[in-house]
């Protein structure tokens, strides 16, 4: 079998038929859905649409039991697959007919990919949710591997539901780990320090819908304080292995959001010569001690590395276009992890 494709589902009665619809529709058919509903509470009503959708095609499996957590769903899930490659799917979302036949040969074509994703469009209210709004647009923008690469320290370079794995990989590099942080990023930090390879096939082949109680909303273990406190971790040990002046940087901004993700990183034994900033109220002043001066103070290019916590709309890329023009190089001299 080519592809399994991995589903937790709970209490998801109102989006399942169209997500389900939209996998039975694939081009590609040589597929298996293994769905796991993860304890639903909604009276049966999710697991018997599961098991009417099994009734009516048999590529449909359907696992039950009680509430365990996305994290042990999926890895259920995993351990039941038979494909050489491993597709995600949330029970909200909906894929394109061809998302599975430009995935699998995406991965067919690149032997050196683990992992490949693929453009997404926002199906959620842009106006109301302009953060998940602009996540979609900058995800859209990372194409290469080494975009995804050094992308991660921003955020998920890919979109969980739009992932395709080989299964080799899954097992090689290892499945989702349950814990206080979110699931599917610690994945994506942890395959790509372990050398993992992404890839992004450049089509729009899934809507990343956005209901009011989808996890990311109500789970604490996708909070911002739990998804910095996962970056540091991970950041820390790449600036050990690629910043020459560890455990040096200079931080880019000043403000209270900025100083709370810094604080994870410094627990972590980094040390902040300085932090930069345009703001004349904040110049001057020290913060813990530390000087805060203004970002032309930041030393010429060779001297120090720069990591830019600040995510504004339409400051990181000002703030990048602005360390580009003092020589600084993404990945060498400085990093966004804002």
């Amino acid at each position: 079998m080519m592809i399994s494709v991995l589903l937790p589902v709970r209490d998801a009665a109102a989006h399942l038929p169209a997500c389900l619809d939209s996998l039975l529709a694939q081009t590609l058919p040589d597929f298996e859905i293994i769905a796991v509903d993860d304890g639903s509470r909604d009276q049966g009503r999710t697991l018997g649409l599961l098991h009417a959708y099994a009734a009516r095609d048999g590529r449909v499996r359907v696992l039950a039991g009680e509430h365990q957590g996305i994290a042990s769903a999926l890895n259920l899930a995993a351990s039941q697959a038979g494909g050489r490659f491993l597709a995600r799917m949330d029970a909200d979302d909906v894929c394109h007919p061809e998302r599975f036949v430009r995935q699998a040969a995406a991965l067919d074509a690149s032997p050196e990919l683990d992992a490949v994703g693929c453009l997404v469009r926002y199906g959620g209210d842009p106006q109301a949710c302009g953060g998940y709004a602009r996540h979609v647009d900058w995800l859209n923008t990372l194409h290469s591997h080494e975009q995804m690469r050094l992308g991660v320290f921003r955020d998920a370079p890919l979109a969980h539901p739009s992932a395709m794995f080989r299964a080799s990989s899954f097992l090689r590099l290892g499945g989702y780990r349950q814990g206080p942080f979110p699931e599917d990023y610690e994945l994506w930090l942890r395959w790509l320090e372990a050398g993992a390879r992404l890839g992004k096939v450049p089509e729009t082949l899934l809507t990343w819908n956005d209901p009011p109680l989808r996890l990311s909303r109500t789970d604490p273990r996708y909070g911002q304080d739990s998804f910095h406190r996962l970056k540091a971790e991970y950041l820390a040990r790449w600036l050990a292995r690629h910043n020459p002046h560890h455990p040096e940087v200079w931080v880019v901004g000043a403000g209270r959001v900025t100083r709370r993700r810094v604080e994870h990183l410094q627990a972590q034994g980094v040390r902040v010569r300085a932090f930069l900033d345009i703001d004349p109220r904040k110049i001057g002043n020290r913060i813990g001690g530390i000087p805060v001066l203004h970002h032309r103070d930041l030393p010429s290019v060779g001297q120090a590395f720069a990591l830019s916590y600040v995510s504004n709309p339409g400051a990181p890329e000002l703030i990048a276009d602005f360390l580009n023009s003092r020589g600084y190089r993404k990945g060498r001299d400085y990093l966004q992890a804002g």
